[in-house]
């Protein structure tokens, strides 16, 4: 002999304080069965995959007027003392705040004003209200008893980080904003992605609300971004100093240069130490312009030690040369 199922005459909100939905336990009911929904909620009957009539905060004794559209479902006579099955499900409307996202791990994305790739790493929170109470029950409630604020976090994670990641991509393209620059765009970020999700969680009967990104970083210890930070603040140096890139790679050409043997090292060290105080590139390039391949090497045509002594800074110049390699006169005097 079958059991007879248990009518429950009372049917109210009993679950954990922390959580977004939460299922009556038990799916007997009747007519006069009693319906009690406390403020900030509501409760919504759910039967084959459907969610029918949803009740607010107050006191209700079931009948086949006030659940009309599960009454149609189940067939219910009117009148008297009907039973039906079907599950009730308490919702909580209030705002669930702080909830946290974040990416679990680096995106790849393309600085646009470094060309570099890089790895991003993106956290924030975010809020929610249930807008749509059959909505809600309808795509997100499943299997499990209740479902509270982080299994429903969890659950947006994949829908956030896709809509994340394509907006802070998307936001650097058209803004041409270099990735260690958008700390100071984030409010505004904020608003875009919020923007944006709001209808793709409207689908799932919820409202976003507060959402925030935090921070937009990348990994210190990352071999791009080392070279990245690294690059910049070799920039930095220069612009302090005063000179660019170009310019560096002659000082060192020239300091390598002069550490070599021969006349051409002899001159382009008279030239340097020159340039340091009264403007290395005309000594240097007229040292460059007076030397011929002869000259550097010490050929034919002309004694290695044979020297011109400058008449007014007394320097030694190849025998041949016209001007001074340290200050520029004409040579006059004797060889």
């Amino acid at each position: 002999m079958v059991a007879k199922m248990a009518i429950f005459k009372v049917i109210k909100y009993d679950g954990p304080t922390n959580v977004l939905a939460w299922k009556f336990p038990g799916t007997a009911f009747n007519t006069l069965s009693q319906l009690i929904v406390n403020e900030s909620q509501e409760a919504v009957f759910f039967k084959g995959g459907e969610a029918f009539d949803v009740f607010g905060a107050g006191t209700y004794t079931l009948n086949t007027y006030n659940i009309p559209l599960l009454s149609a479902f189940v067939n219910l006579p009117f009148g008297g003392r009907s039973p039906f099955s079907a599950e009730v499900w308490f919702v909580n409307k209030l705002f669930v705040l702080d909830l946290k996202w974040g990416t679990t791990a680096p995106i790849q994305i393309q600085d646009p004003k470094y060309n570099v790739f890089l790895p991003v790493r993106t956290f924030g929170s975010f809020g929610v209200r249930i807008s749509d109470t059959k909505r809600f029950i309808a795509s997100l409630v499943g299997v499990s008893p209740y479902l509270d604020a982080d299994t429903l976090s969890n659950y947006f994670c994949g829908i956030l980080m896709n809509n994340i990641s394509d907006c802070i991509s998307t936001y650097l393209i058209v803004r041409k904003i270099g990735i260690l620059e958008l700390s100071a765009y984030l409010t505004e970020m904020s608003d875009e992605i919020s923007e944006r999700i709001s209808p793709i969680f409207g689908e799932y009967g919820v409202t976003p609300v507060n959402f925030s990104v935090m921070s937009v970083n990348v990994p210190e210890n990352d071999k791009s971004v080392v070279s990245l930070k690294a690059a910049l603040a070799k920039r930095a140096e220069m612009d302090i100093i005063g000179y660019n890139y170009i310019q560096e790679r002659s000082f060192n050409t020239f300091e390598n240069a002069a550490q070599n043997e021969g006349a051409a090292g002899t001159l382009i060290g008279a030239g340097l130490g020159l340039g340091m105080g009264v403007g290395m590139g005309g000594a240097a390039g007229t040292a460059f312009n007076n030397l011929s391949p002869l000259d550097i090497s010490g050929g034919a045509g002309q004694k290695p030690n044979e020297k011109a002594i400058c008449s007014a800074c007394g320097i030694p110049n190849p025998a041949e040369s016209k001007f001074c390699s340290s200050c520029g006169e004409p040579i006059t005097s004797e060889t």
